[in-house]
């Protein structure tokens, strides 16, 4: 049986880990990764939370004979930045939890 200090303990972990994760939260805000397809052609830019901040098309790869291969290039950068955004935000939780696996952490994060 759980005694009260025990409780006391847990609960004052709890609030560490909570403030832990507001913060990493605030800080994944200003952090920030890059993908590009097509050899440079489109280059996406995303931060931590995964909001596209920039994307950038190159000149060359708008031929209007050929929008599917530019849309495809679009796809392609967007997706590539938006899983190393994914990445970093659980690489941060993890940090943030202090190690502590918590089932559907994973899902937790991708809904934030």
């Amino acid at each position: 049986m759980m005694g009260l200090g025990d409780l006391t303990k847990m609960l004052g972990q709890f609030k560490n880990i909570q403030a832990n994760m507001q913060e990493a939260q605030e800080q994944l805000q200003n952090k920030t990764v890059q993908a590009s397809s097509g050899g440079g052609m489109v280059t996406a830019k995303m931060n931590g939370k995964g909001e596209l901040l920039d994307l950038k098309i190159d000149k060359t790869a708008v031929d209007v004979n050929d929008l599917e291969m530019l849309e495809d290039l679009v796809k392609a950068a967007v997706n590539a930045v938006r899983a190393k955004s994914q990445e970093l935000m659980q690489e941060e939780m993890s940090k943030a939890m202090g190690g502590v696996n918590i089932a559907g952490l994973d899902k937790l994060s991708q809904m934030l």
